[in-house]
């Protein structure tokens, strides 16, 4: 995969011109008057909004076409290819459907620090105000940082400026690639792909979360209903016999409701799971491009032959290199996003329902006899029962935080927990391409990780006039 970026940073520009015979392929509209990307906003300079951090009430909504016209007039007016910034776009708010404010305070369409954007936002639809929440305003804005931090010489550094980490740039080229070779086309449907298998993904968490709260409660009118039918068996008088025996009904009724509606809810479930499979089914039907694989969460492998357990990559999954008390790794990542098998396996053990301390969990055996247990899933694959085989990278389930959880994440132990899964050399080189570090720098993948020679190596500028700018050279 690095070998993919080391032309890629290069090409991106002429990349550009080749869109123009793509179906939605539009003149950009350009504002009359931009302020340069040389120089920084001066102080109380724009008018913003007031919190900025408060979303709009109504956010703006674009359909393909508009979004079209903003990436490729906002690279036009700035020298950068509309590629990184749809790239970008995506990466940061989804196209707009999430725009925050992020847990560091990012907000709006391009995700800008407050304080970057009082220095590098702008006004271009001209209504008065510079708005990170204006999808005018905030892509413009982006195209002039990526500008200024030297993008049109160099867009992997201009992107490594957006945001100081490698794994991010190689997750933006890399889509950005994906976009220019398959044009708008491509773009757009990749889009909609990711967004319905995403979709489906809560889907089925959001419909087993139901199913198992209408278990809990269908479970615990029954045991009401046992223990008022063994009181009235064991009331003496006749009397106090039938009003038990009538409590007992009454709540009996309520537990033959709580069965329906437990019944009304697996099938909704089943409903759901079928229409993950055809996404996914669909969505590794569609494409065979790499660079597409972040964005449908796919399994991420190595020459290691593990596989990451949890798909989406650096910019939404993480670990710390210890847990809290004793040898595991809580991998945090999304509500709903897919585990998969982390090598050859068979199933040791697996409930669907969750325990008080794991949850929903499995524990499997890898082709190298190592012991693994899986904790807190959302949703476990109806395949994964014991004594199933395993391939490495296929599914068994989603990220929940069921049992004894405080966020959504995957707790991954060995069997015994002898020491921690961050130390194993397999999951270590995974750093940058399926997961970052939350507790220290998460460094470049290493030639032995990816195969091939370091894409980009930080050195320091000498020329720049200004501190802290990261040149990359090849």
């Amino acid at each position: 995969m690095k070998r993919v970026l080391v032309g890629l940073a290069l090409a991106l520009a002429s990349v550009g011109g080749t869109a123009s015979a793509d179906t939605f392929r539009l003149l950009p509209s350009v504002p009359a008057s931009l302020p340069s990307a040389s120089v920084p906003n001066q102080p109380g300079q724009i008018s913003t909004p007031t919190p900025i951090s408060t979303p709009p009430g109504a956010p703006q909504s674009l359909n393909f076409q508009q979004l079209v016209a903003l990436w490729q007039g906002a690279g036009s007016a700035y020298g950068i290819p509309w590629e990184v910034l749809a790239s970008i776009n995506k990466v940061e708010s989804n196209f707009g459907r999430n725009m925050g404010p992020s847990s560091a305070g990012a907000v709006g369409w391009m995700q800008f620090m407050p304080s970057t954007w009082e220095r590098w936002g702008l006004d271009a639809n001209g209504d008065g105000v510079a708005d990170p929440w204006n999808p005018e305003d905030a892509i413009y804005a982006a195209a002039r940082y990526l500008s200024a931090a030297g993008g049109t010489q160099d867009i992997s550094r201009g992107v490594f400026a957006y945001n100081h980490a490698q794994w991010y740039v190689d997750e933006v080229l890399q889509l950005a690639h994906t976009f220019g070779s398959g044009g708008l086309d491509t773009t757009f449907k990749l889009d909609r792909l990711q967004v319905s298998l995403d979709g489906a993904r809560k889907e089925v968490a959001e419909a087993n979360r139901q199913l198992l709260a209408a278990l809990r409660d269908q479970r615990a009118l029954a045991k009401q209903e046992s223990r008022w039918q063994a009181r009235a068996e064991g009331a003496q008088l006749l009397s106090k016999q039938l009003d038990l025996q009538k409590t007992a009904t009454l709540v009996g009724v309520r537990e033959h409701a709580a069965a329906a509606r437990v019944a009304l809810l697996r099938a909704k479930l089943r409903q759901a799971a079928d229409a993950l499979t055809q996404a996914r089914t669909q969505a590794q039907s569609t494409t065979t491009a790499p660079t597409a694989g972040a964005l449908f969460a796919s399994p991420v492998t190595n020459d290691s032959g593990y596989v990451f357990p949890v798909g989406g990559g650096p910019s939404v999954v993480s670990v710390s290199h210890h847990h809290h008390d004793y040898p595991a790794a809580d991998i945090a990542a999304p509500e709903g996003s897919p585990l998969y098998a982390l090598a050859d396996s068979v199933v040791l053990k697996s409930w669907a329902q969750p325990d008080p301390n794991c949850g929903i969990g499995l524990m499997l055996r890898a082709s190298d006899g190592q012991e693994w247990t899986y904790c807190h899933l959302s949703y476990l694959d109806p395949q994964v029962v014991q004594g199933a085989v395993l391939s490495a990278g296929q599914p068994v389930g989603l990220v929940g935080s069921t049992g004894d959880a405080t966020g959504p994440h995957l707790h991954l132990q060995l069997d015994p927990s002898t020491h921690y899964p961050q130390l194993e050399p397999w999951f270590q080189r995974f750093a940058g391409t399926a997961f970052r570090w939350q507790d220290a720098p998460t460094p470049q993948p290493s030639a032995a990780a990816g195969g091939g020679a370091s894409v980009f190596a930080e050195v320091s500028s000498q020329d720049s006039g200004s501190a802290g700018v990261i040149r990359f050279t090849r």
